[in-house]
């Protein structure tokens, strides 16, 4: 892809941390300048793309984000294709009066009239932290209007880069966004992720952020050993409860993600698939079994004295856990003392944090850091913008997946996958962030209007897809 930031280089930076990695490039040798044309150009080629030779506007704003407009349009003109600016401000830094003056076409005013197939959103990019004055925000919406399809570089104006916020309403929504130099977070977040469009980023050379949070991407992993047996690939243990459904949607997805042996322990085994192994023995019993790699627990479980009891029973047992729905409503502080991984949802979410005694301020990034720091295990906070989120500071964010997921049943065979991972010995950050990718993938090979099982049948594909 042009101007692409290769696969392994996939950080999402705050504001900060931006300004930071350009500023050691440019005390590397380079320049404001210099690192303007190489975004500026490397935006081109995108907005090429999707326009080739139908009319573009580029609208500039009087910042940074304003001269990468200025080296968009000019690179658009450049390859004969018909391009015109509108400067909503004169620059006001001294890069995008430079790129300005390098800009061989006519410069218009933001009173002119404008139409055409492609508009170019260059007003203000990821430093933006106020509102869009009512006559920018009016700007911005009538020549949105007048163009079929709309571009953001970097950010749309109005949002706020560190966390998702909308900071107008009725902003445009996007045909594509280019982001420059690095990801930042609000690509990824709620309210702002569906009004980006299609998601592109172009490198500028940027270094590694030390503690800079990251893309889930897809897991490389490898075929079992060729002494492999089911215990060392990794048997999962399915606690159920009074819904077994949920529990068996749970354990079809654990085998699907590669786990080597599923158990269900339970007294019904409702709709039990033929290769997962029932066990009825007492529960304490059962997770005796020190081959055991993974404990889920919370897909069907319920919430009364006996659920209560089962996931007393898996708390104590000393294996590596993952607490999913039910589970996640009664787990109390002081509860967990070994390896953890929770997949909670919005709702769930807020639960804990009550039962944490935790603010549930800031943005969700925040929200699942504070929650995992508290109870010292990784968490997964799920969603249309879902958010990975380590004790020891790690933070990952998923690429918007599949709408099709909000269905009964998808969160279960989430986390079945994720039992099946951290069985296998993955680190649970790891393990979280490959269950999540390969739910995801499950979801786009589906394609539209599926069932959990359905989901949980396809996990083998997405699994292929990373050997």
């Amino acid at each position: 892809m042009p101007g692409s930031e290769p696969v392994t280089v996939q950080q999402v930076l705050t504001v900060a941390q931006m300004r930071a990695a350009e500023e050691r490039l440019i005390e590397a040798g380079s320049s404001v300048d210099a690192l303007m044309q190489v975004a500026g150009r490397g935006a081109a080629e995108w907005v090429w793309r999707v326009a080739g030779h139908h009319p573009v506007t580029v609208l500039c704003g009087p910042g940074n984000n304003g001269g990468d407009g200025y080296v968009i349009a000019e690179a658009i003109r450049e390859r004969g294709g018909r391009v015109r600016v509108i400067a909503a401000c004169e620059p006001k830094t001294d890069a995008a009066r430079t790129a300005r003056g390098l800009f061989g076409g006519e410069v218009l005013g933001p009173e002119a009239a404008a139409h055409g197939d492609v508009l170019v959103d260059c007003l203000f990019g990821s430093g933006l932290a106020r509102p869009l004055s009512d006559e920018h925000l009016a700007l911005l919406s009538s020549l949105a209007a007048a163009h079929r399809r709309v571009i953001a570089i970097d950010l749309p104006s109005g949002v706020e880069s560190d966390s998702g916020a909308l900071l107008n309403q009725g902003l445009p929504r996007n045909a594509l966004t280019v982001a420059l130099g690095a990801w930042k977070p609000a690509h990824f977040l709620m309210p702002a992720a569906p009004a980006m469009g299609d998601l592109r980023l172009v490198g500028i050379g940027c270094d590694a952020v030390a503690g800079a949070s990251r893309v889930v991407a897809r897991p490389v992993l490898h075929a079992p050993a060729v002494d492999a047996h089911k215990y060392r690939r990794g048997l999962v243990a399915v606690l159920g409860g009074a819904m077994p459904g949920a529990s068996c949607l749970a354990a079809e997805a654990a085998q699907g993600a590669g786990a080597g042996y599923v158990r269900l322990l339970a007294e019904d085994n409702g709709a039990l698939p033929a290769d997962v192994v029932l066990d009825r023995r007492r529960t304490g019993e059962s997770l005796a079994d020190k081959r055991i790699g993974a404990v889920l627990v919370g897909p069907g479980l319920g919430r009364g004295d006996h659920a209560r009891v089962r996931l007393e029973a898996a708390l104590a047992s000393g294996h590596p856990l993952v607490l999913d729905a039910d589970a996640l409503v009664l787990l109390r502080p002081g509860d967990l003392a070994g390896t953890a991984l929770l997949t909670p949802h919005e709702g769930e979410l807020a639960v804990l944090e009550r039962a944490f005694g935790l603010a549930a301020i800031g943005a969700k990034p925040d929200r699942a850091q504070a929650l995992a720091s508290a109870v010292g295990a990784v968490v997964v906070a799920k969603g249309p913008d879902t958010v990975i989120a380590s004790p020891d500071g790690r933070l990952a964010f998923a690429h918007r997946a599949s709408s099709w997921l909000s269905v009964a049943g998808s969160g279960d065979v989430l986390a079945g996958i994720a039992a099946a991972r951290l069985a296998g010995r993955a680190d649970p950050f790891e393990a979280a962030c490959a269950a999540v990718w390969l739910h995801g993938e499950a979801a786009r090979r589906l394609g539209p209007a599926f069932t959990a099982g359905m989901l949980a049948r396809r996990v083998r594909e997405a699994l292929v897809a990373c050997l």
